[in-house]
């Protein structure tokens, strides 16, 4: 009983609180609490309900039970978040990852965080299993293929605990991510008005934490916060490029490929020393997609060319989650942290794959026209 006299003064220095007024609150002497801290004798044990209610916590807090199963939580957290991690674009071990998260949540009912993780893999294994499609709308806008997307049992049970855990999710990272992929799980079954009601609790981008963070500190600190903040923008800011040219079939190919050019063009005014760093990966994929519409335009050289950009960018995120450098190199980010997180995949083994990353509508016919030639081939070879 060491560790709950240890645990009852912990408790009372935190709350200010005096080994008398513990002791007139329960009725005992000052000499008996002070026993109790050092170990000598315990208290009876009528008496945990009234010391645990006394410092306004659990009986488990009280025995120290919650820290250890806050500790267990975090690692079962970890260790299921960087096996999804694994699961980028391909099925490395998703029924291992999805069986340990369940598992997880049977030792831990109901804890919100792990039911997070859980359905964070149930969103990614609906993606890499099953793909996310699209449809040509009349109008010549593109369209979320929503009757086939209402079939993935993933997606479907990602929803219910998505909806189940937002509500008990303090505000921070985890909330944001939850919102985030339930808002996109909801745009793909279909659901627009309750996206957009997610959308309406959310905050402007002047109060997002991103630019927050800019308030919160000063000197290298605020710099460090700017550049985080311009990163994040110029990558959503492609992300919006490239979902306008998903989305409108009317835009002719060669000038959809002229569009995600200057979205690569984007990265190029922060990062002026050519080090994209985590965004590579991203990069990568702009450019796979570009050689598909040039491939329509007609302009099968720089579609080629296109895929070669691609590959020389999977490869450096490949080499830079080997041997990251601490931080960025161009001046405005030189104080932003590179961040890659450790990956036993390749992404530029799995580029031939997943080509070119987003569902396009000739996607198939080009796919195997490109195939067709020698140069794909040469360029499969050197992404082995």
């Amino acid at each position: 009983m060491v560790v709950l006299g240890e645990q009852i003064k912990e408790l009372r220095q935190r709350h200010g609180r005096t080994q008398e007024a513990l002791a007139n609150e329960l009725g005992v002497t000052a000499q008996a609490v002070s026993r109790w801290e050092n170990g000598i004798c315990y208290p009876d044990v009528e008496l945990i309900p009234s010391i645990a209610n006394f410092f306004g916590v659990s009986i488990d807090e009280l025995f120290g039970y919650d820290n250890e199963r806050a500790k267990k939580v975090d690692s079962l957290y970890e260790t299921i978040c960087e096996m999804n991690r694994r699961n980028n674009g391909v099925d490395v071990d998703l029924d291992d990852c999805i069986a340990l998260a369940r598992n997880a949540l049977i030792e831990f009912p109901g804890n919100p965080k792990l039911g997070l993780a859980l359905a964070a893999v149930l969103f990614n294994a609906g993606y890499v299993r099953r793909g996310e499609f699209h449809i040509a709308g009349p109008d010549g806008y593109s369209l979320y293929d929503i009757e086939r997307h209402r079939t993935y049992p993933e997606w479907r049970e990602a929803i219910k605990i998505y909806e189940k855990i937002i509500p008990e999710l303090q505000e921070g990272a985890l909330r944001q991510q939850a919102v985030t992929e339930l808002s996109q799980l909801y745009k793909n079954m279909g659901e627009h008005e309750k996206a957009l009601q997610l959308a309406e609790s959310a905050p402007d981008l002047s109060a997002s934490k991103l630019f927050l963070r800019i308030n919160a500190v000063d000197g290298v600190e605020a710099v460090a916060e700017c550049g985080n903040a311009l990163l994040e923008t110029v990558r959503c800011s492609a992300e919006l490029i490239e979902s306008i040219v998903l989305s409108d079939h009317n835009i002719p190919p060669k000038t959809a490929a002229g569009l995600l050019q200057n979205a690569v063009g984007l990265f190029d005014l922060v990062c002026t020393d050519g080090f994209y760093g985590r965004l590579s990966g991203f990069i990568a994929c702009l450019h796979m997609l570009r050689s598909y519409y040039l491939w329509l335009a007609g302009e099968r050289d720089a579609a080629f060319d296109a895929l070669d950009l691609a590959l020389e960018n999977a490869k450096a995120l490949d080499r830079l989650s080997e041997n990251s450098p601490e931080n960025f190199s161009a001046p405005l980010l030189a104080h932003v942290k590179v961040g890659v997180h450790k990956s036993e995949s390749r992404f530029a083994l799995e580029l031939p794959e997943v080509w070119p990353w987003w569902d396009v509508p000739e996607q198939g016919k080009v796919k195997s026209e490109m195939q067709a030639d020698p140069r794909w081939d040469k360029w499969f070879r050197a992404a082995q």
